[in-house]
């Protein structure tokens, strides 16, 4: 029954339109950057870097390096709107149209209920960050030959420089990071979503927490403190492109994020069976 529930949970979220607002918009902003490095001089600067440390620029300007310059700022911004959007939605769109009272009028414990909710989030989380990292190496593909991969990271001081086989590994690994990333900012929205609120309210209660994290974590006066702040730890996938991956740092995010996401899970249950939603 959980998982014909699952399905029915899944169904109900990806028959929606707006669910694919995301991976929408991801084809046109790759295609978009893809195409503004290819037929401009965009790709100047990173010739000169490349020249500079004495490297061949014709073996590293690659697919796997336009498509990992592409997935920072998408990764950065347009990921957590969009699955802020579906966890924003997955509870409290369904109390705003009244399908919610329905459904609980049915012998179903709320707890079940959430976590169907939740896990299909989850699946919708892993599914946009799975896209994400495959329409960038496609379209980046279309444009640029194959070859190494270059990546600088100034503020995780990360610069490194792959083959083509390692590369696409270090890339391939990042993206499985990133679903980490996108299910605590899906689960954040969803905590919220389980609250007397809008859906659209939920959306920007969970966006506004993670932007001010960042804001807090990027005033260099704090850096002292930037282990405390919940972005910092999402920014974990970004390891995967060190030389040496500091396996100590990514353990202890991996768990801080278990930690986050079992409390806003925890919380949300907690409002939600509080909440009289059907009288």
């Amino acid at each position: 029954m959980f998982l014909l529930q699952l399905r029915n949970e899944l169904v109900k979220l990806f028959g929606k339109k707006r669910t694919y607002i995301g991976f929408a918009m991801f084809l046109l902003a790759q295609n978009l950057i893809a195409v503004v490095f290819r037929f401009t001089h965009a790709t100047r600067p990173l010739q000169r870097l490349l020249e500079s440390g004495g490297h061949v620029v014709a073996d590293y300007l690659s697919a796997l390096t336009i498509a990992s310059i592409m997935l920072m700022p998408l990764a950065a911004f347009l990921l957590p709107l969009y699955v802020s959007l579906i966890g924003g939605d997955l509870v409290a769109k369904e109390a705003e149209d009244g399908t919610l009272r329905m459904i609980l009028c049915r012998p179903i414990a709320r707890s079940r209920l959430l976590l169907v909710k939740w896990l299909a989030g989850c699946i919708f989380a892993v599914a946009l960050s799975l896209a994400l990292g495959l329409f960038g190496l496609l379209f980046a593909r279309l444009y640029f030959p194959w070859g190494g991969l270059f990546i600088w990271m100034p503020e995780q001081e990360i610069l490194s420089l792959f083959p083509a086989g390692t590369g696409l590994e270090r890339y391939a690994v990042a993206h499985v990071m990133l679903i980490t990333e996108a299910c605590s900012i899906m689960g954040l929205a969803f905590m919220f979503s389980c609250f007397n609120v809008k859906p659209a309210a939920a959306t920007i209660l969970g966006l506004s927490l993670v932007f001010v994290s960042f804001i807090l974590e990027h005033i260099p006066y704090f850096k002292d403190y930037e282990n405390w702040f919940f972005t910092y730890h999402l920014h974990l996938w970004q390891l995967m492109f060190a030389e040496r991956i500091p396996w100590w740092r990514v353990g202890q995010s991996l768990c801080l994020l278990v930690g986050f996401n079992v409390t806003f899970l925890t919380v949300g249950l907690t409002v939600f069976q509080m909440r009289d939603i059907k009288s």
